[in-house]
C-alpha cells in the first residue's frame, strides 16, 4: 500500500480516464487502450472497491491539446473540484491534458482538494511541493512532446511537397500513374466531363450558367471517392454550383502543383473555447507553388483570366465592379458604365410598368452626402443605340469571320456534349457485358447467386435502354448539325448585322455578352448645361473612342408651342375665331402631331396664355 493514498482518498471515487487522440489510434493502437482499461485492476488492487470506481471514456478520439469537445475530462475537473474525487488514474499525464492551461487548473484544483494523481510512474499528490513541481514539468513535457511531433511531421511533409512529390488526394480529372506522377485521368468521360466545364465557363461566363446547362442537356459529373470500400471509385450524379466554383479556383487543372492552399487558423468563441477552422489562404501565403508541374486542362492565364470572371460576378464585393456576368434585362451595357464625376459603376434602375424603361444612374455622392443630388442620370435606351452603332462599324469587316466562328464553336460544343452521351452509353454497354459474363460464369446449381446475377443484368439491360433513349431525345431537340445550305444562311444573315441584333429572337443576354467581347468599360460624361452626354469608349483591344450625343429636350419644351404657331395664330386671330384657327392649322399641317380634338379642347386655354398677342 502506497504511504500516501489514505482511508480518506479510498472513501471517495476513483476516476480512471481514458482517452486516444485520433479514431484511428482507437481503431489500430487497442493495445493502449487495452492498457488504460487496465488501469481499473490496478485501482482495485490499490484498495478502491470496484462499486467506487469509475471509467471516463466518452473522450476517445478526441485530442488533448484543448478542453472543448472532451465532455469526460470536463465531468472530471467538476467533481475533482467538488471534492468527490479520491484519486485520478491514467496512464500518464499527456492522457488527461497536452496543454498547460488545462492540466496546471486540474492540478490546482486536485492540491485544493486533496485528490491524488496515479499514472504508470506512480503516485503523486499536488499538494505536496516536489509531487506538484514533477507533475507539472511532466505536463510541459507533454505539450512540448506535440510541438516536435508536430514540427517533425510538417517539415517532413513541407520538403516532399517542395519537390512536388507529396501524394494528396487529386480532385477529379487527374490520378497517379505507377510512378506517382499527376497524369490525366485515363477515363475519356472523364476528361470529357471537366473539360466541359471549363468550355461552358468560358463561354457563359458564370457559374450558375455552367450548372444549369448541365442540367439542360441531361450530364453528369464524377466524384471520384476516397477512403472506404469504395476508394477509387467514380460515382457520376448531379453538377453542383460548389463543384464548378472549386473547379475553377483549383490551380491543378492549370498544371499547377500547389500545397498549402488551406490552412488552419486558431480562434475564440464567444464562450471562451479555442477553435481551428480551416481557411483558404491567398496564392502570396501558398507555401508551395510549382507552376508547369504536370499535364493540366487549361493554361495559367486562363486559370487567372476565370478568376478575375469569378470575382467581377460578385455583387456584394466592395469597390466598382465592371464586366460581371451577363444578366436578364433591356439595360445592355449593365455593368460596363463608369461615372465620370466619381469614378463608380453605375447601376440599372427599372421603371415604368414593369420596368421596361431602363435608367443608368450614379447615386454614391449623393448616398454618402458629398452631394445634394446623383451624379447622372440618364435614359438607357439612349445610350445603348449609340453604342450599338459604334460597335456596328466596328464589326462591319469582321462580319464573316464572326459568323464562321460562332459556327465552329457551336459544331465544336454540340460535338462535345455528343460525345459526352455517347462514352456514357460505352460505360453502360460495358457494365451490361460485365454483368452478363458474371451471370454465365455463376455455377447454373447455385440459383441464389445466379438469381441475383440474372437480376442485375436485368438491371444494367434497362438501365442501358434508358440511357440510349434520353440520348436519342436530346439528339433530336438539342443537337445542331449544320449543313451547307444552313451555313449559307447564317453567312448570309450575318452580312446584315443590325437585322440580326434587332431580331426578336435575340435575347438581351446575348447582346450583352457579344458586348463584353468588344468593350472593355465606358466612362460617361454628361454636361447638363449643353445637353450633352460624351462617352468615352475603352475597347478591349486597347484602342479608345468618344461619342457625343445630344440630351433630348425636356418634355415641358417638347409640347410648348413654338414661335412659328404663335407667329401664325396672331396674324389668324385678327379676322378668325377659335374654331377657324384650329380647322386651318390642320390643313396647313403646321401642327402634324397634334389631333384636332386635342387642339379644340386646348385652344381657350392658348388664346388665354397668349390674351396679349392676340388682342
Amino acid at each position: 500500500m502506497n504511504m500516501k493514498i489514505t482511508q480518506t482518498h479510498q472513501s471517495k471515487p476513483a476516476y480512471v480516464y481514458v482517452r486516444q487522440s485520433t479514431l484511428a489510434q482507437v481503431r489500430h493502437n487497442q493495445e493502449s487502450t487495452e492498457r488504460q482499461y487496465a488501469l481499473k485492476d490496478k485501482a482495485h488492487t490499490l484498495g478502491w472497491p470496484q462499486r467506487s470506481i469509475k471509467v471516463l471514456d466518452r473522450d476517445l478520439g478526441q485530442s488533448g491539446a484543448q478542453m472543448s469537445g472532451r465532455e469526460d475530462f470536463k465531468t472530471l475537473v467538476a467533481d475533482v473540484s467538488m471534492g468527490q474525487v479520491g484519486a485520478v488514474f491514467a496512464l500518464e499525464v499527456s492522457r488527461l491534458a497536452r496543454s498547460n492551461l488545462d492540466w496546471h487548473r486540474l492540478l490546482e484544483l486536485c492540491a485544493l482538494t486533496h485528490t491524488l494523481v496515479i499514472d504508470a510512474d506512480g503516485c503523486y499528490d499536488p499538494g505536496d511541493f516536489n509531487d506538484g513541481l514533477l507533475l507539472g514539468l511532466k505536463g510541459t513535457m507533454a505539450q512540448a512532446e506535440l510541438h516536435f511531433l508536430r514540427g517533425r511531421l510538417l517539415g517532413g511533409k513541407l520538403n516532399k511537397a517542395q519537390k512536388g512529390e507529396l501524394r494528396f488526394p487529386l480532385p477529379v480529372g487527374f490520378c497517379y500513374d505507377d510512378q506517382d506522377h499527376i497524369v490525366l485521368d485515363p477515363d475519356a468521360e472523364v476528361r470529357g466531363a471537366v473539360a466541359l466545364v471549363f468550355r461552358l465557363f468560358q463561354e457563359t461566363g458564370s457559374a450558375y450558367a455552367v450548372v444549369q446547362r448541365f442540367a439542360k442537356d441531361g450530364l453528369r459529373f464524377p466524384t471520384r471517392s476516397y477512403g472506404g470500400s469504395w476508394a477509387g471509385k467514380l460515382i457520376w450524379g448531379r453538377l453542383a454550383h460548389g463543384r464548378v466554383l472549386s473547379l475553377i479556383k483549383n490551380p491543378s487543372y492549370a498544371g499547377a502543383y500547389v500545397f498549402g492552399r488551406h490552412q488552419y487558423a486558431k480562434t475564440i468563441t464567444a464562450e471562451g473555447d479555442v477553435q481551428k477552422n480551416v481557411r483558404q489562404m491567398p496564392p502570396s501565403q501558398w507555401r508551395v507553388n510549382l507552376p508547369q508541374h504536370h499535364e493540366g486542362y487549361i493554361s495559367m492565364q486562363e486559370f487567372e483570366q476565370n478568376k478575375q470572371r469569378l470575382e467581377r460576378n460578385r455583387t456584394n464585393g466592395e469597390g466598382t465592379v465592371l464586366n460581371g456576368a451577363a444578366r436578364e434585362g433591356l439595360a445592355l451595357l449593365q455593368g460596363q458604365l463608369l461615372c465620370g464625376k466619381c469614378g463608380r459603376a453605375l447601376t440599372v434602375r427599372y421603371q415604368g410598368n414593369g420596368g421596361i424603361y431602363p435608367t443608368y444612374e450614379c447615386g454614391w455622392m449623393h448616398r454618402e452626402g458629398l452631394a445634394t443630388k446623383n451624379c447622372l442620370s440618364v435614359r438607357a435606351g439612349l445610350i445603348d443605340d449609340a453604342i450599338c452603332e459604334e460597335v456596328f462599324k466596328a464589326l462591319k469587316p469582321a462580319e464573316l469571320e464572326l459568323a464562321l466562328a460562332a459556327l465552329t464553336d457551336l459544331e465544336q460544343r454540340d460535338q462535345a456534349i455528343m460525345r459526352q452521351w455517347q462514352m456514357r452509353i460505352e460505360r453502360a454497354q460495358y457494365d451490361c457485358s460485365l454483368a452478363q459474363r458474371r451471370y454465365e460464369e455463376v455455377d447454373p446449381s447455385n440459383r441464389l447467386v445466379a438469381a441475383s446475377l440474372e437480376s442485375r443484368w436485368n438491371a444494367a439491360l434497362i438501365n442501358l435502354e434508358e440511357i440510349k433513349a434520353q440520348a436519342a431525345t436530346f439528339q433530336a431537340q438539342k443537337a445542331r448539325v449544320v449543313s451547307a445550305d444552313q451555313k449559307a444562311k447564317v453567312l448570309a444573315l450575318a452580312q446584315d448585322l443590325p437585322r440580326l441584333w434587332r431580331a426578336p429572337s435575340t435575347q438581351a443576354k446575348d447582346r450583352k455578352r457579344m458586348l463584353r467581347l468588344l468593350i472593355a468599360d465606358i466612362t460617361v460624361e454628361k454636361l447638363s448645361d449643353k445637353r450633352l452626354i460624351i462617352l468615352h469608349i475603352r475597347w478591349q483591344g486597347g484602342a479608345c473612342s468618344d461619342k457625343t450625343i445630344e440630351l433630348p429636350l425636356p418634355i415641358a419644351d417638347r409640347l410648348r408651342y413654338s414661335p412659328k404657331i404663335i407667329e401664325r395664330v396672331r396674324d389668324l386671330a385678327a379676322q378668325m375665331s377659335d374654331a377657324l384657327i384650329a380647322q386651318t392649322l390642320n390643313q396647313e399641317e403646321v401642327r402634324k402631331r397634334t389631333p384636332i380634338h386635342i387642339w379644340r379642347k386646348h385652344r381657350q386655354w392658348f388664346r388665354r396664355r397668349q390674351e396679349q398677342v392676340l388682342g
